[in-house]
């Protein structure tokens, strides 16, 4: 366990160290959230209160910022949680590129003692900008509208290690066998770019073609997401309902903003979202395991 810690810290530090690594990471979470703030959101305010007041609502200014920030700040987490792993993930490839990775073989250290240690080092080092990148998104929510509870605020943090847990497993499965910057450059230009629709972040995916929307709802990222939305969208809607605003208006909202999502036009509850998105973590990190596992033997 001594060799694992120090390896831990090890990994970690260099990533922090690695201004271009660290700045990669950082940067995407405060990018979104200036563009979602700046184009999208009266983009998203402007659809709300056309199809609110179109339904003869009244709506107030804060449950409007309320409705769209919840949006915002769950769509720039939810790709955050996984772009920033495969950031921090880097680590594991640019080893291999600069030959330390040998080095470390060459000491009386089982391998997967070292793959764990690139695990828990990108788990540790992820967890910490996700959480610091919630607590932003939560002092942006509290300007434009606040509706959550404390209960609200501790399940979007559960929401976010989970999904940091996922982005983790799966970066660890698809960068394990990459073994140069252009490839490492490669993956991680794919899934920052094609991460965030694919997940129902940049786009709901009730806009998506109802075929896109049944392959969609295979993956466990979009589930994450839903997760998200519905914990910081929880207040909005418990507070439309108290104005009185007409049941089948608010279930539309949530319907339009995946808060409800269908797989074959049955509804998933929030228990099963969890269940998928716990199962998968399962998945990615047995694959992880064994991948580890069977080149330690091929080396043998």
């Amino acid at each position: 366990m001594t060799g694992l810690g120090a390896l831990i810290q090890r990994n970690t530090k260099l990533y922090f160290k690695d201004k271009g690594m660290f700045f990669t990471s950082l940067i995407t979470p405060l990018i979104l959230l200036v563009l979602y703030g700046t184009f999208l959101s009266n983009v998203y305010e402007d659809s709300f209160r056309s199809a609110l007041e179109a339904a003869g609502a009244t709506v107030p200014d804060k449950l409007i910022g309320g409705c769209v920030g919840g949006e915002l700040i769950s769509s720039l987490l939810a790709v955050s949680c996984v772009t920033v792993a495969f950031c921090s993930n880097l680590l594991m490839v640019q080893d291999k590129i600069t030959g330390a990775r040998r080095d470390l073989t060459i000491a009386p250290m089982r391998s997967s003692v070292l793959a764990l240690s690139y695990y828990l080092s990108t788990l540790l080092s992820t967890l910490l900008i996700c959480f610091a990148a919630t607590g932003i998104c939560l002092g942006y929510l509290a300007y434009v509208g606040w509706y959550l509870t404390a209960g609200d605020v501790a399940a979007l943090l559960l929401d976010v290690a989970l999904l940091v847990l996922f982005g983790t497993a799966l970066s660890s499965c698809v960068n394990f066998p990459l073994s140069t910057q252009g490839q490492a450059s490669a993956v991680g230009t794919i899934i920052s770019a094609g991460y965030g629709f694919i997940c129902g972040a940049y786009m709901p995916i009730s806009q998506f073609s109802e075929g896109l929307q049944k392959v969609i709802s295979f993956l466990p990222g979009t589930y994450g997401t839903s997760l998200l939305r519905n914990h910081a969208l929880r207040g909005v809607f418990e507070e439309m309902g108290a104005q009185g605003f007409p049941e089948a208006v608010v279930e539309a909202i949530r319907d339009s903003v995946d808060c409800n999502l269908y797989f074959f036009d049955n509804k998933v509850e929030l228990s099963s979202m969890y269940l998928v998105l716990i199962a998968s973590i399962m998945i990615a990190v047995g694959l992880y395991v064994v991948m580890n596992a069977l080149s330690a033997r091929k080396k043998s």
